[in-house]
């Protein structure tokens, strides 16, 4: 069968934690699909047990299993397009079942294989429990490392976290602020400069992006009275940036990149740390928050939020940051699209 035009193709929505929120922020977000203007999507999930959550939280979701991304993109307008996906067991909101993270698992690997396919024109990720899945085996720290070991990737990707008009890249992720500040290195920074510009370009349809540089210290650094990683580590890296000819600036203080002036003389801020970087966005759009990999052949994003098992099942889940990332991913799709030349 021959691939649609990538215009035409739905986007791959993955079950996430079957036990958290992901199936109702899903039902949501299909019953906002015109007031949210949604690219059509098809949710590889076990059909049965949508259909279930939709009654017993009062949705009214028509759900339809399918056979194909190009049968749900047809049937979006009047039902929920599901892929069946084989539970384990039944599914106990609030309470994962390592006996579905198989399921959880095969989701994922579905929705790569349809964008990889060119079935799909994204990947966009429900929010997945990682105790759940390391008790059933996962032998990879997250979603991250796991699309790029999918996509035989060599160089980590990066990840993004993009809300209202705020772009961020953390150097460092998931690890404490101690190991951060060890971990950083002149070449992680301009790996994620070098990945964050090419991105920038081909996936957000910026011709000429701007990065601004955070600094590690306070005042970044106060000319190395306040430590030299400004000086030793992240100017040579600058510098590095700007021979490849990016537009760099930096290192920028990071108690004042962040208001709202400073956020419209950059495209995206790299910064050195978790939280120096997740901060400002959860604080400028807190709910709409998108999280993005950069670096990857396909185009996916995320929820910016768990699983949130306390509230799952109870009808409370917010789906305006799914709808964001579904959003999101449809604007990557359609610039990569544009930067392909089809």
């Amino acid at each position: 069968m021959t691939a649609a035009p990538p215009n035409d193709l739905p986007l791959a929505l993955t079950m996430g934690e079957p036990a958290g929120v992901g199936g109702e922020i899903g039902l949501k977000a299909w019953l906002a699909r015109d007031e949210a203007g949604l690219r059509p999507f098809v949710i590889l999930d076990d059909p049965a047990r949508l259909a279930a959550l939709a009654a017993s939280i009062g949705l009214p979701v028509p759900v339809q299993a399918v056979t194909s991304p190009q049968e749900g993109a047809a049937l979006f307008g009047r039902a929920l397009p599901v892929l069946p996906v084989t539970l384990g067991n039944p599914v106990v909101a609030g309470r994962p079942d390592p006996a579905n993270g198989a399921a959880v698992i095969a989701s994922i690997d579905r929705a790569v294989a349809l964008v990889q396919g060119g079935q799909a024109a994204a990947v966009v990720t429900n929010p997945i429990q990682k105790s759940s899945l390391y008790a059933a085996g996962f032998r990879h720290p997250g979603h991250t490392e796991y699309l790029a070991h999918l996509a035989g990737l060599t160089d980590e990707p990066i990840m993004m976290l993009a809300a209202a008009d705020l772009r961020v890249v953390p150097v460092t992720i998931h690890v404490s602020v101690r190991d951060a500040v060890n971990q950083l290195t002149t070449e992680a920074i301009v790996h994620a400069g070098r990945v964050t510009a090419a991105s920038l370009a081909r996936n957000f349809g910026i011709d000429r992006p701007r990065l601004a540089v955070a600094g590690l210290n306070p005042h970044a650094g106060e000319g190395g009275a306040m430590g030299r990683e400004e000086i030793d580590i992240i100017e040579p890296a600058i510098a590095t940036l700007r021979a490849d000819g990016i537009d760099v600036s930096g290192p920028r203080p990071p108690d004042t990149m962040f208001h709202a002036a400073a956020r419209r003389g950059y495209d995206a801020a790299l910064c050195m740390y978790h939280d120096q970087a997740l901060i400002p966005v959860k604080t400028v759009d807190f709910d709409s928050g998108v999280n993005i990999t950069l670096g990857l052949p396909f185009v996916r994003t995320s929820p910016d939020h768990g699983t949130a098992l306390d509230i799952a099942g109870t009808g409370k889940a917010n789906a305006t940051s799914l709808i964001a990332a579904l959003k999101t991913a449809d604007r990557m799709a359609r610039n990569r699209q544009r930067t392909a030349g089809f």
